[in-house]
């Protein structure tokens, strides 16, 4: 599937070269995020898995701005007139947006400057790698409108990369994260200037593009799997997983190159 001509409707789209480089519209209300965005973000990730011509994704800010998380008008208010059927598709829609994030093949970088909240941070925990600015401000703001903090995958994958006394704390009391918190954490990679955020996660992104890119879904794959592994079954599984990963062209692309004393152009397969 080529999908360096898609254009969707409810987001910012650029495919450049072999990365593509979402953002979210309505920089006016720092990018809320709505019903018709989450289901298209949704198709699209489960596009990816499917994608030859995109081998990463940067997921960036828009004017300054990550995402504002849920649109008060768009989606808090209309849910309030929902019954349980009506809520419970909606909380699970929203839960395979971050599961098409992990099942897509391509690595996610998420470039966050400014506001970084609620499904907004959500977004960005879910992506593989996050950049950050100074200015950053990363909230999971649901006990402040009354919901539990256990949203979208938070109790499980926030505590996995920040640490379960730190998660508590964010998830219990909404407050903000300040970037340096969040690159103490863990949370962020690094902290990159405001002017520098995009080109800094685009050159990454360009980086692990021209890497084995079916290697790189085989570690993606890993990093997820294992996670319910006892640790003698992740070795394992690890090894059925190299193995496979030693029958590829590019295995022997690598090999050549060093005999050659070259660099290997791996080409995925």
């Amino acid at each position: 599937m080529n999908m360096k001509d898609f254009k969707p409707v409810h987001f910012n789209w650029r495919a450049l070269g072999e990365v593509a480089l979402i953002t979210l519209k309505g920089s006016e209300r720092k990018n809320p995020i709505t019903f018709d965005s989450y289901a298209e973000l949704r198709d699209t990730f489960r596009k990816l898995a499917a994608a030859d011509d995109i081998k990463a994704i940067v997921f960036g800010s828009n004017e300054e701005n990550f995402c504002s998380g849920g649109d008060v008008r768009d989606i808090i208010g209309p849910l309030l007139d929902r019954d349980m059927k009506g809520l419970l598709e909606f909380t699970r829609m929203t839960g395979d947006l971050v599961k098409a994030m992990r099942a897509c093949p391509q690595p996610i970088i998420a470039a966050v400057d400014g506001v970084c909240v609620g499904a907004g941070a959500m977004i960005a925990l879910f992506c593989d790698m996050r950049l950050g600015t100074p200015q950053a401000k990363t909230a999971f703001l649901f006990t402040r409108v009354g919901l539990a903090g256990c949203d979208m995958g938070a109790c499980a994958m926030l505590p996995r990369v920040i640490g379960q006394g730190r998660a508590s704390e964010l998830l219990f009391t909404g407050r903000t994260m300040s970037a340096e918190e969040g690159a103490q954490w863990g949370f962020f990679n690094r902290l990159v200037a405001a002017d520098r955020l995009q080109e800094e996660a685009l050159a990454l992104a360009q980086k692990i593009a021209q890497g084995p890119t079916f290697a790189h879904m085989m570690t993606k794959t890993m990093l997820g799997q294992e996670w319910s592994m006892s640790l003698e079954q992740a070795i394992e599984a690890e090894a059925q997983a190299q193995a496979i990963c030693m029958q590829t062209g590019d295995f022997r692309r690598a090999y050549e190159a060093f005999i050659a004393k070259g660099s290997p152009r791996f080409a995925g397969n």
